[in-house]
């Protein structure tokens, strides 16, 4: 296995009494953020990437010496969640899913994570709101920079992961609402008008379970490999991201089951509608198909009793209105009109 020296940085910690702050590399060069702790007492680092390019690339393989296949990883678009075991790091691929407002649907975001005695190296590969905003409060708050640097690289993965799992959560319950709106929806008679709406949120509903899937196999994954970077009482926290994840696995099922019994309402609905139109219309080809056939007998150009007199056109005038009421009568009390 490569050996892994600690990472040698380019620019010096900025000091800020007797605690350290992060540094990002100059513009034009990688852009890397490092958030270190004096008071850490594994001397524990955050690499996180902001951006993900040549110029980060050449950085990692400067400072670290890591595992090659694990560079060609990085630099493969199409990585399944996997925790790849080191005898003196993990490396992780995990993805989450994001919204995205471009496109306007959801899609899956993949984080590379390394893992070492004092690293965790994060490389979000689009932007991520949940480890920005964990590591934007370690850089501005310190107290909650030394709770998590404190208990050793597996807390902070934890704390990343965790942060990342729950940020599924509002989008879950955007489709819930989205859901029961469109539920409302149909029974309030705008069937037509939800069709688009439902196939939507369907296929959101199959994104999410797309992303969610291999996710559960690496995340049980990490709960065993990770116990070497925590400490003995702190192994229940990665059991608490399965459980987090198992609930949104359980919510998606029931969004599954949800959008498919709402899509076959609504298609029953619409299938009803339709029936009652052609019912009404079948009904008024009833009701003028023995009046036709009246005019079209004394249309023809045959000599036909009565013709030439008034008193006929007005006998043939009241055996048409007598039929019709009496078939329009017959049709409304079996129901049909």
């Amino acid at each position: 296995m490569p050996s892994l020296p600690k990472p040698t940085l380019r620019r010096p910690l900025r000091r800020r009494g007797n605690e350290s702050v992060p540094v990002a590399e100059e513009l034009g060069a990688a852009r890397v953020e490092i958030i270190e702790a004096n008071g850490s007492d594994r001397g524990l680092k955050w690499i996180n990437f902001s951006d993900w390019r040549s110029v980060e690339r050449d950085w990692l393989k400067d400072h670290f010496e890591f595992h090659q296949l694990d560079y060609e990883d990085l630099n493969s678009r199409n990585q399944r969640p996997k925790v790849d075991e080191y005898d003196n790091y993990l490396f992780i691929v995990l993805q989450f899913p994001r919204y995205d407002k471009e496109l306007r649907r959801l899609s899956a975001v993949e984080l590379d994570v390394f893992v070492g005695n004092d690293y965790v190296i994060t490389i979000p590969k689009a932007p991520m709101p949940a480890v920005d905003y964990l590591f934007e409060r370690c850089e501005s708050r310190p107290q909650v920079r030394d709770e998590l640097f404190s208990k050793g690289a597996g807390y902070l993965l934890y704390r990343i992961v965790d942060d990342c799992v729950d940020a599924g959560f509002p989008m879950l319950r955007k489709i819930g609402n989205k859901l029961e709106k469109l539920e409302n929806d149909v029974f309030e008679g705008r069937s037509n008008e939800v069709v688009r709406d439902i196939f939507t949120a369907k296929q959101e509903v199959i994104n999410f379970r797309s992303v969610v899937r291999p996710m559960r196999p690496a995340l049980a994954d990490l709960e065993r490999t990770t116990k070497r970077y925590m400490a003995a009482d702190l192994d229940i926290y990665f059991d608490d991201i399965n459980d987090a994840s198992e609930r949104v696995w359980d919510m998606l099922e029931n969004f599954k089951e949800a959008v498919e019994a709402l899509e076959e309402t609504n298609e029953s609905v619409l299938s009803h509608q339709l029936n009652t139109i052609l019912r009404v219309l079948t009904a008024i080809s009833l009701v003028l198909l023995p009046l036709t056939l009246i005019a079209s007998i004394f249309g023809m150009n045959v000599r036909v009793p009565g013709q030439g007199q008034i008193e006929a056109f007005w006998v043939v005038v009241g055996v048409m209105t007598v039929l019709l009421v009496g078939i329009i009568t017959l049709f409304r009390r079996r129901g049909i009109l």
